[in-house]
């Protein structure tokens, strides 16, 4: 445990900035979740599905919880299945 004033307070920073990072992170993968078994079943809504973790993936790398080549990757990656939904 911090002896010092300052370090004690960056102790409750991080905590909160790591529940906020694991929210985030959550709700990112539960959507990344949703659109890939909505592409591989067929769903009818599985294109506003890929729509809505796109958007998670883009807010999670406006918030720094995502390195923005990793962004790209993950969205491209949902735009490939999507895509290959379709066709099939």
């Amino acid at each position: 445990m911090p002896n010092i004033k300052s370090a004690k307070k960056r102790v409750k920073v991080i905590a909160v900035k790591a529940a906020r990072n694991k929210a985030i992170k959550t709700n990112l993968k539960t959507n990344i979740k949703k659109a890939e078994i909505a592409c591989s079943s067929g769903a009818e809504d599985r294109e506003t599905a890929v729509r809505a973790a796109i958007k998670r993936v883009d807010q999670a790398c406006a918030k720094g919880v995502l390195n923005k080549n990793t962004a790209a990757r993950r969205k491209s990656a949902l735009a490939r299945k999507l895509n290959a939904s379709a066709e099939a």
